[in-house]
């Protein structure tokens, strides 16, 4: 239906993409995991960080990188982790202020709000137009509908606000979830990486507590490497998880803000048809 071409369109679109953002997404993953065994290796692991130029040696006093690489390895792994969490950021961060269009959405809202005041439809078409985004082509979607409708005279009023309210969810529904798209990984990591850190916590404790075990003196080299690959691991951990918490939460709010936006166009839609009809 022409009605709704706009949002329709959209979303087909990305159904067809989404199979191969999902793949991309897969790969993404694959490539961060390489770079940070990279990274951890040729970076962390040079022997220039150690002393005596062995990487088995304690680190050079004050050289931070031969510290985290005695982490062991569950580090290329909490690595790869924070490097998922920024690149899935700055993906969802691209795509959901490209979702809320061109200028502010406040003042798209408003000026769609006094167009409707002065029962200029086509102009809260242009200005859909202009806006674009997820948010622009919802509205345009529903005043398509409004224009239809308000000609039509084989329904009656209330089957009339029904159908609008109906094309209102509907391309909601196709448009919105869109927006959500890996914002599951990076909710997924807030927790992942904090037990994946308690695991390298309690890998790091065994070594030392190993170190205490041997007969005659401990091991104070084997007993300072288990301590530090405990606080090393809990340490990329938690910050990795708090990091992806606090991504989690304001995409999650940015979102809510263009629904909240599409929430109070959608009324002021059918408060104007229903005062016209």
């Amino acid at each position: 239906m022409a009605a709704t071409a706009p949002a329709k369109a959209s979303a087909s679109q990305e159904a067809e993409t989404s199979p191969l953002k999902s793949f991309f997404a897969g790969i993404v993953i694959i490539v961060l995991f390489f770079l940070s065994i990279a990274i951890y290796t040729l970076v962390l692991g040079n022997p220039g960080n150690f002393e005596g130029g062995d990487p088995n040696n304690h680190p050079i006093k004050g050289n931070y990188l031969g510290v985290v690489y005695k982490g062991g390895v569950i580090v290329p792994v909490l690595m790869t982790f924070f490097l998922m969490v920024i690149t899935f950021s700055i993906e969802r961060f691209l795509t959901i202020g490209k979702a809320g269009g061109t200028g502010s959405i406040d003042s798209f809202v408003r000026k769609i709000k006094s167009l409707l005041n002065r029962n200029d439809v086509t102009g809260a078409l242009a200005a859909c137009d202009a806006q674009k985004g997820s948010v622009g082509n919802v509205v345009k979607s529903v005043l398509t509908k409004y224009k239809d409708l308000d000609g039509d005279t084989s329904m009656d009023k209330e089957q009339k606000i029904a159908s609008l309210s109906k094309e209102l969810e509907d391309s909601t529904a196709l448009e919105l979830p869109m927006l959500e798209k890996n914002l599951t990984i990076v909710a997924t990591l807030a927790s992942v990486a904090t037990l994946v850190g308690l695991l390298g916590t309690v890998l790091g404790m065994i070594k030392a507590f190993s170190a205490l075990a041997n007969a005659g003196a401990p091991d104070t080299a084997a007993l300072s490497t288990g301590i530090s690959e405990a606080l090393i691991n809990t340490a990329l951990g938690i910050g990795t998880s708090a990091f992806a918490i606090i991504s989690y939460n304001f995409f999650t709010s940015k979102i809510d803000t263009l629904t909240y936006s599409i929430d109070e166009v959608g009324f002021s839609i059918m408060q104007n048809f229903g005062a016209r009809n």
